[in-house]
């Protein structure tokens, strides 16, 4: 028997030890590559972060081994015979493929982004295999596996009983509970019941934020785009105000958020790209969960691994249910190298993985649209019992790059027949070398109308959770004094011009979001077509909720909107470009330049890890940005040149993607916006 038990902890043993040394030989862990003097300082750290992740592997595949090693007991048993540990050991192995297996199968067909995200984001050699997948067949196997491995347990017990070995009955009873119930309570996570009777006494107004990470104004149903992705969204929209001409000013999430929740511009607040030093962490005014809470609002944030900003930064929430900071170097290794980070994602897409593997569980590219829902629907329900207004502020990855949302939408707009590179979700985008040459290279190197089709059917994932969190408001009777919000930190271009991604042009794609606000004690207000801002919407709250407006705040409250439409005049919007990861197609040649991003990061503070830009390229950064000044129909583009600048006019109604300057032919606008930005531009740091 001990030989037996010895040989299950050899074969988990040794497959651990075969994934962790190709692990090693084939290195590459996730995020940006950094410089080899930046690495060397955190080779001990990579090697204790590895050593973690290998022990892990090593419990798992010890369980699934006594899972093996537990059936071959049991037959032996029924047949009266001795233990033989080479079978035993051939058991556990078994045991371990196969386990490992259908839980290869099982996120292949359901979530074969958590796949792509560590092959690399070139999975053709799997298409042939998925092909044969479906909900039915995959459910079947699962099954078909369950009863051969309880078959013997069941022989086993019978025999025992009739022996009147009831010691070895019990025991054998009491291994088989645990090997079962285990993985169901590792992944048992039921959508919470609907609040019965909330505690609240407040009439102050509850405030629900649901935001998407790269979600385009142009994808709601109730701007105008032809297919019917956003259902939900669109019944918000028509019962509250549904802001069409939105403008963030800065294309990425970091300066994004923190411009959303202070309502000030990021020459205000100073964060001015997603690589933010220590020292920024701490913002220097108050921010909308502050003011909130000083008026006794609770306040929550709850996100996946798109919305780690909202835990990063002091934004001062008093619950934060978030990835960790996802642009830091020790958080990155401790993801591991790709193989065994492929290996332990097949079982930690559950409670396990985020309370153990959060690393693992929060991997950047894969979206965890149900799993925030449903965490936000906790949230909600114990905010609602604790008697005190509250705001919730949901944020997903849903449409964020490279657009892998799970089954059934990754299927639902594309072509059946399609079979390339980018069938799951957008391919070469694995590191942030393959984004550089990928952007370098052009639209032509992508499968474009594949890649829309995948952001359609992320979008629709998206709604149909913001479908959930509305029902579940309603049905907790908090609908009626509860303000929701939908909102997004930035879009993307998707080919329109000569690039993709977010922030690297000020373009209507990339810096136009949705924004509705449904307020159920006002009237509707419907399809508002001026133009506002995003940091138009903390002192809007502030204001609806009865909240006294911090003085540091740059927005005006959108409240004239809310009362009398479209009959306030367009406000002038703000936008500039975040850092050029790459020589993004389509810019001026005679731009300021900079070095890659590859050479801009440094690690300032050892201890923590975050990656930060260095401090001597800052000034050139800023200096290089794009600004945008937008007003109604016109977007006047300021870009600084080695010697000199440019401006250039559109008139984004007639041309959305921006290719026809008319700066001549209306001066006088020009004029106008050119004096708003140029002062927009001195703005200072407070």
């Amino acid at each position: 028997m001990k030989k037996s038990i010895f040989a299950v902890l050899f074969a988990a043993l040794a497959v651990t030890l075969t994934i962790v040394a190709k692990s090693v030989l084939e290195f590459q862990h996730s995020g940006p590559q950094i410089q080899t003097e930046i690495m060397n300082t955190y080779l001990g750290y990579a090697t204790f972060s590895l050593a973690r992740l290998a022990i892990w592997m090593f419990l798992i595949c010890v369980f699934m081994g006594l899972t093996g090693f537990l059936v071959y007991h049991c037959v032996i048993t029924a047949l009266n015979r001795g233990h033989q540990w080479l079978v035993a050991g051939l058991a556990a192995f078994s045991a371990i493929g196969v386990i490992s297996s259908w839980q290869f199968l099982n996120q292949l067909l359901y979530i074969p982004a958590s796949l792509m995200a560590s092959f690399n984001y070139r999975g053709s050699r799997l298409y042939p295999l998925w092909e044969q997948l479906t909900p039915e067949r995959v459910a079947i196997s699962g099954w078909v596996l369950f009863l051969m491995a309880i078959a013997p347990v069941a022989w086993c017990l019978v025999a025992l009983a009739k022996r009147a070995k009831w010691v070895h009955f019990a025991s054998i009873a009491g291994a088989t509970a645990t090997l079962a119930g285990l993985p169901l309570l590792a992944g048992l996570d039921n959508d919470p019941r609907p609040v019965s009777t909330p505690a609240q006494t407040s009439r102050q107004p509850n405030i629900v934020m649901i935001g998407s990470d790269t979600l385009r104004a142009d994808r709601i149903g109730a701007n105008g785009y032809y297919r019917p992705l956003t259902p939900h969204i669109d019944a918000l929209a028509r019962k509250g105000a549904n802001f069409e001409q939105c403008i963030v000013p800065l294309g990425r999430t970091g300066p994004s958020m923190v411009s959303l929740l202070t309502s000030t511009w990021p020459s205000t607040h100073g964060v001015r790209d997603n690589y933010v030093g220590d020292d920024q962490l701490t913002l220097p005014m108050k921010t909308l969960p502050q003011a909130l809470k000083e008026a006794g609002y609770v306040t929550a944030a709850v996100a996946d691994w798109a919305g780690s900003d909202l835990s990063k930064f002091g934004f001062g929430f008093d619950l934060s249910d978030t990835s960790p900071d996802q642009w830091n170097l020790k958080y990155l290794l401790r993801q591991g190298p790709k193989d065994i980070r492929l290996f332990l994602s097949l079982f930690t897409h559950n409670r396990f993985g985020k309370t153990f593997l959060p690393e693992i569980y929060y991997l950047a590219g894969v979206p965890l649209t149900a799993e925030v829902g449903r965490d936000s629907r906790r949230t909600i329900k114990e905010l609602a019992n604790n008697g005190k207004p509250f705001l919730v502020d949901i944020f997903t990855s849903a449409t964020h790059g490279p657009f892998g949302s799970p089954f059934p939408y990754y299927t639902l707009y594309t072509d059946p027949k399609y079979r390339g590179d980018s069938l799951f979700s957008m391919s070469d985008v694995s590191s942030v070398e393959d984004v550089l040459k990928a952007q370098e290279a052009g639209k032509q190197h992508f499968d474009v109308q594949q890649i829309i089709n995948l952001y359609d059917g992320a979008v629709k994932s998206f709604d149909d959770e913001v479908g959930k969190i509305v029902d579940f408001l309603n049905a907790s009777g908090l609908g009626e004094n509860t303000i929701v919000v939908i909102y997004s930190d930035h879009g993307v271009d998707l080919f329109e011009g000569e690039t993709w991604g977010q922030g690297n042009i000020v373009s209507d794609f990339s810096h136009r979001v949705p924004l509705i606000i449904y307020d159920p004690r006002r009237a509707s207000t419907g399809n508002i077509t001026k133009t506002v801002r995003s940091v138009d919407v903390a002192p809007t709250l502030l204001q609806l909720t009865g909240t006294p407006i911090p003085a540091s705040m740059q927005g005006a409250s959108l409240l004239p909107f809310l009362e009398h439409g479209n009959e306030i005049d367009d406000r002038i919007a703000f936008a500039e470009t975040g850092i050029w990861i790459s020589k993004v197609r389509g810019l001026p040649k005679d731009r300021i330049t900079y070095p890659s991003v590859l050479d801009l990061l440094e690690i300032k503070g050892k201890e923590s890890g975050t990656l930060s830009v260095r401090t001597k390229y800052m000034d050139v950064i800023v200096q290089a940005k794009s600004r945008l000044a937008r007003q109604g129909q016109w977007a006047l583009v300021y870009f600084p040149l080695q010697n000199g600048e440019s401006y250039s006019l559109y008139d984004i109604k007639a041309d959305k993607e921006m290719r026809h300057d008319v700066i001549e032919q209306n001066p006088e606008v020009a004029v106008r916006l050119k004096s708003a930005i140029v002062e927009w531009m001195q703005v200072s740091k407070p």
